[in-house]
């Protein structure tokens, strides 16, 4: 009904209003626009880049055009919206969330900011404090990298703070977390454990004793005697999360797996569970694509199969694997050891037979297929199996993506490009870990991270998101860091590895027009045009105009989702 209602909209604006690239009028009698919003538009339609209104009828963009010519279209039950010179543009799609973690995340300690391993313990002792016994603390996103020497935790540091409660806090890229003794205790971790594939357990030179952070596929062993949340809090979980992307105009979001072994695909179930229950009760916010554990590939097909893959706000995507660790952990792999740890390639998480076989696998299946690479030899490893599939399989609409490609040689950026493969990259990282990744990995390898510019000029297709809780969730920051390049401790105001800076738009068309096409909406969503999804965001600045180093000052005045209003700024 929808479809046929726009339909007839459209067909009636092109003989009504010829200069507004559709839409009814209301001097003849026929339907005015429930909607109309002022300001400076930046549609991201590459063949009408500006505009000065976009009209609205139920659900969809039924004009985009001049602001004399759309006033035409206002009758008395029009809504309107006025945002003056400042900038309106499409929904924000975000393509790398953790949306239901991100959710709880708001709800626990926060350590993301905790600039010493003294002001960690005082925030988990406070926290502690308000617990009953037994509840598990979590959450926490600590950084090593911001306390003087960049040591790690240690359980010693809190078990006296958290002595009636079992603590499992992460660091903030979710592939190093530290327990308390009294977590390792029920996970039945102790100097005897062995480290299990893919992962680490640290241990005290001396005693040989856990240290409690464990790295990667080591932090399952935990994960497994932890409680699961019930569905009431994963509902409250959702609903945070939601309204926590409308504040920051973001309309559409890829949630992905974070169960990074192979003893885990739960998590990621549950969070469709999640989902689905807010999509039948008319809750949803925020358009998701789901992504599940890559290693339950025939699961996820087997559901497509059987209930169809969603609709417009809900959508069953495909799947998401790991190849390695992350840069902050020294998991990531590389061929060369690292600088700081010269005894380490990082950690191969996923072992290649099993990601061939269950690439492999999916693909046949006609799934999207999402990988997690992070250093440049699992770029290239990665690249190495999506060769090879598509060669076997032969061609088709695939849209592999590897998810961050943060270091990649040379040789690989233009291979990337050549194959169509989607860089699904989160901006923020760069400015964060910008602040030491020179010392991790030296002064060659760092020309190619975060390539921006290289993969756009050899032809990639660039889609950009957040990671979030791993960063925030923020497009305004995501764009003001692959603009500006400037990283977080002020120590590179001219950018780091400043020849990789994008422009404005181009950075736009990452988290719109581009993320649109990485979920496969690119004609549904992603541009401000006739027939699209009446996604918008008002900003109260023009990004274009002002300085690129006050972009992270911008803010969010108003986000619409499906013509509703979803968040306004008091």
């Amino acid at each position: 009904m929808r479809a046929m209602q726009s339909a007839s909209l459209l067909a009636t604006a092109l003989l009504l209003c010829p200069g507004c690239r559709s839409l009814p009028g209301t001097a003849t009698g026929t339907r005015s626009a429930d909607l109309v919003v002022y300001g400076r538009v930046w549609t991201g339609d590459s063949a009408n880049p500006w505009a000065g209104a976009v009209a609205v009828a139920g659900d969809t963009i039924v004009a985009v055009g001049d602001s004399a010519t759309l006033a035409k279209l206002i009758g008395s039950g029009t809504r309107v919206i006025h945002n003056g010179k400042a900038m309106v543009t499409p929904g924000f799609i975000d393509g790398h969330v953790h949306l239901l973690s991100g959710g709880f995340q708001i709800a626990r300690v926060n350590l993301r900011d905790a600039s010493s391993p003294a002001e960690f313990t005082r925030r988990l002792k406070e926290h502690a404090a308000r617990l009953p016994p037994g509840e598990w603390i979590t959450g926490g996103d600590w950084d090593h990298e911001r306390w003087a020497g960049a040591p790690l935790p240690d359980r010693s540091w809190i078990d006296s703070v958290t002595p009636n409660n079992p603590v499992f806090v992460n660091r903030l890229d979710g592939h190093m977390s530290l327990a308390n003794t009294a977590a390792l205790r029920l996970a039945r971790i102790g100097r005897t454990t062995r480290d299990i594939p893919g992962g680490t357990i640290v241990r005290n030179p001396r005693s040989g004793e856990p240290t409690g952070v464990l790295k990667d596929n080591a932090r399952d062993l935990v994960e497994q005697v932890r409680p699961i949340a019930s569905p009431a809090q994963s509902d409250s979980a959702l609903a945070r999360a939601m309204s926590w992307a409308a504040a920051h105009g973001v309309t559409g979001v890829s949630t992905v797996s974070d169960d990074p072994g192979s003893l885990s695909t739960a998590g990621a179930w549950r969070e469709l569970a999640t989902l689905k229950r807010a999509r039948r009760n008319g809750s949803m916010l925020t358009r998701v694509s789901v992504y599940v554990s890559l290693q339950a590939w025939r699961a996820m097909a087997d559901t497509l199969r059987v209930q169809g893959p969603g609709d417009g706000w809900l959508r069953s995507a495909g799947v998401k694997g790991f190849v390695d660790g992350s840069l902050g952990s020294t998991t990531a792999l590389f061929y060369e050891p690292y600088q700081d740890a010269p005894g380490s390639l990082g950690l191969l998480v996923t072992p290649e037979d099993s990601l061939r076989t269950w690439i492999g696998g999916a693909d046949s299946a006609g799934l999207q297929v999402v990988v997690h690479a992070i250093g440049e030899r699992a770029n290239g490893l990665l690249l190495d199996i999506y060769d090879s599939v598509a060669r076997a399989h032969g061609p088709r609409n695939r849209r592999f993506r590897i998810e961050h490609a943060q270091h990649l040689r040379r040789p690989d950026i233009a291979r990337l490009a050549h194959s169509g493969v989607i860089a699904s990259m989160q901006p923020y990282h760069a400015i964060d870990d910008g602040r030491w990744a020179e010392k991790r990995i030296g002064p060659e390898r760092i020309k190619t991270t975060y390539a921006f510019r290289s993969l756009l000029d050899d032809g990639a297709r660039l889609t950009f998101g957040s990671d979030w809780t791993v960063a925030p969730l923020d497009p305004l920051l995501g764009i003001y860091a692959a603009v500006t390049r400037r990283t977080l401790d002020g120590k590179n105001p001219n950018g780091w590895v400043p020849e990789e800076k994008i422009t404005v738009e181009e950075a736009l068309r990452a988290y719109t027009t581009s993320g649109a096409y990485g979920v496969y909406a690119e004609r549904s969503r992603g541009k401000l045009a006739p027939g699209y999804q009446a996604d918008l965001v008002l900003l109260d600045q023009d990004l274009t105009t002002i300085p690129p180093e006050r972009i992270d000052r911008v803010r969010v005045r108003t986000t619409l989702v499906g013509g509703k209003v979803v968040f306004q700024r008091p």
